[in-house]
């Protein structure tokens, strides 16, 4: 039974936005354990593996054929995109507080926004360039202190990786046109293992069983996160969840002091406060455009 059932259906929306950022921030704090104790690169394959076989299963209940996509070179783009992305994500991973990369993630919807103007050509109004402006001083104010060393570095690798699954994601909202989510969830699984395997297999060494056991557990989170968050999508609107998005930062710092020693700073929190703020503003900005668009 659903303990959520009973719930009106926006607070199921927010429940279960709430609980996607704690289980992907989980996520984020076991892969961290991960990359410390082996080669990043290949721990990027094998979460992706892993989460593939995860969902073989649900693929052999439903039938393989169900999970064919209308085009291959769409799921592939996609991959190779996300790849990239997570190619970044997972340098920077071991060599940065937990904190802070929660603080740089939320620059990802800003880069979305404008991803829209220039590759899907929606129309470009002041709001998304002032929240652009906005966030990206809250990103000077968490990266700036570090930049003397070698964290300034990571964090700027992580900042790069934002446009990259903001770039991602877009390619998804594309396929969704055609695909299924869950089709385009097994083929993200799917080429992102084909496309991360050659830069695992230099540095492979074969896992501990501890190593495996966090990585199954990694490949659980990965699937029951995107399930919750589609959920909360589907039950509310993105803008209703977006403020929710804040908590990661309380889960992220929490699991940074209790498992890692991290106690993040003060620019760090100021700076996610920032950016936070920005992104909240033009989501709801643009969902207010959206009814009136509707109404007119």
């Amino acid at each position: 039974m659903n303990p959520l059932a009973s719930l009106p259906r926006a607070a199921q929306g927010v429940a279960y936005a709430i609980l996607a950022g704690l289980i992907l921030t989980s996520l984020n704090a076991v892969m961290r354990v991960v990359t410390l104790s082996m080669d990043v690169y290949q721990a990027q394959f094998l979460r992706y593996f892993l989460g593939f076989v995860v969902m073989w299963p649900l693929i052999f209940r439903e039938g393989i054929a169900s999970y064919r996509p209308n085009g291959v070179a769409g799921q592939a783009w996609r991959g190779v995109v996300h790849t990239l992305g997570l190619t970044l994500w997972f340098t920077a991973l071991p060599n940065i507080p937990l904190a802070d990369l929660t603080a740089l993630g939320f620059t990802t919807p800003i880069f979305i926004m404008l991803g829209a103007v220039v590759f899907l050509k929606e129309k470009a109004v002041w709001q998304r360039w002032v929240a652009a402006g906005i966030g990206f001083l809250g990103v000077i104010v968490v990266v700036a202190p570090n930049l003397g060393g070698s964290g300034g570095f990571y964090n700027l690798i992580m900042l790069a990786s934002a446009p990259l699954f903001a770039a991602s994601f877009l390619i998804t909202k594309a396929l969704t046109k055609r695909d299924t989510p869950q089709v385009i969830v097994v083929w993200q699984s799917i080429t992102v293992s084909v496309f991360s395997l050659p830069m695992a297999l230099p540095g492979w060494e074969w896992p501990s069983a501890w190593v495996w056991f966090l990585l199954v557990v990694c490949g659980l989170l990965g699937s029951l996160g995107h399930l919750a968050m589609t959920r909360a999508f589907v039950l509310a609107d993105i803008s209703a969840a977006q403020p929710l998005k804040f908590l990661d930062l309380i889960w992220s710092a929490l699991y940074g002091f209790l498992i890692f020693s991290e106690v993040p700073s003060h620019t760090t929190m100021a700076g996610a406060l920032i950016i936070f703020a920005a992104t909240t503003w033009i989501t709801r900005s643009e969902a207010r455009r959206a009814r009136l668009s509707k109404e007119n």
